[in-house]
């Protein structure tokens, strides 16, 4: 994830595969009300499995418990389920697929600016007021990060915070996952990884190895390694920060990662 609310892209990105995705691919929005009504309690269903998948482990939870947790009742359940398993690849599916639909919205919002506009990034603008995000940034660093790397650490803390019964199964499920669904979690997430390898490619960054002389010292299997790193340090954090509010935590683990990643 990262993603919008990430996961863990370390470890489900071990191996490229460019398979078609699976059927838990997401449908187009509801248009009528019924399906509305189907497509919440499809999410409802998707938000408690996430949730018991987390206390108790894949194989400590039925589809029975799913199905009261959400508000759907006994063989209801099927109607929007096949199988417990395809619950778990619905979940990690369609996060990752967030995960990289927002990360490269993020990347191309924040990318470098056209040659025009070069000139005038990082100085102040018209009212005479920095970038208020480049200036704290700026100012945390002895080699802040480009607005894109800044950007995309500002997007995957908020989406760890927020997703993180779903990174705690991944961690611990992932292996569960149906064939398909594991090379569809896989590519989705290489391509989420490609997003930041690409920002720490960019003439724009300066998020490079400290004793490089000429800007493409650093591998791309270099970069691949400071962004998982830099993952890892993210994604781990919400499984031991409970009963610590969003608001503390947030400014913290960001000022952290990109201190990692700008290291």
């Amino acid at each position: 994830m990262p993603m919008t609310r990430p996961l863990d892209p370390s470890r489900a990105a071990a191996a490229d595969d460019t398979a078609t995705p699976p059927a838990a691919a997401r449908a187009t929005a509801p248009s009528t009300a019924r399906d509305r009504a189907k497509a919440e309690r499809r999410a409802a269903l998707l938000a408690a499995a996430a949730r018991l998948f987390a206390e108790r482990g894949f194989d400590g939870v039925t589809l029975g418990d799913i199905g009261e947790a959400a508000g759907v009742s006994g063989p209801a359940v099927y109607r929007h389920v096949a199988s417990k398993q395809a619950l778990l690849g619905a979940i990690l599916v369609d996060v990752s697929e967030r995960l990289l639909t927002g990360g490269r919205a993020v990347a191309a919002a924040h990318g470098p600016a056209p040659a025009a506009d070069v000139a005038t990034r990082g100085t102040p603008g018209a009212s005479g007021t920095p970038d208020r995000r480049v200036a704290d940034v700026s100012s945390r660093s002895a080699r802040p990060a480009s607005g894109v790397l800044a950007a995309l650490v500002d997007f995957h803390v908020a989406f760890a915070l927020a997703e993180a019964d779903v990174i705690r199964v991944q961690d611990r499920d992932l292996d569960r996952l149906a064939p398909d669904d594991r090379r569809a979690v896989r590519r989705l997430q290489n391509a989420y990884v490609e997003v930041w390898t690409d920002a720490l490619a960019s003439p724009d960054s300066h998020a490079r190895d400290r004793h490089a002389q000429t800007p493409g010292a650093e591998s791309p299997a270099e970069r691949r390694v400071r962004a998982l790193a830099c993952f890892g340090l993210i994604n781990s954090t919400p499984h031991s920060v409970r009963g610590v509010p969003a608001s503390r935590v947030r400014p913290t683990l960001t000022r952290m990662a990109l201190a990692a990643l700008t290291a």
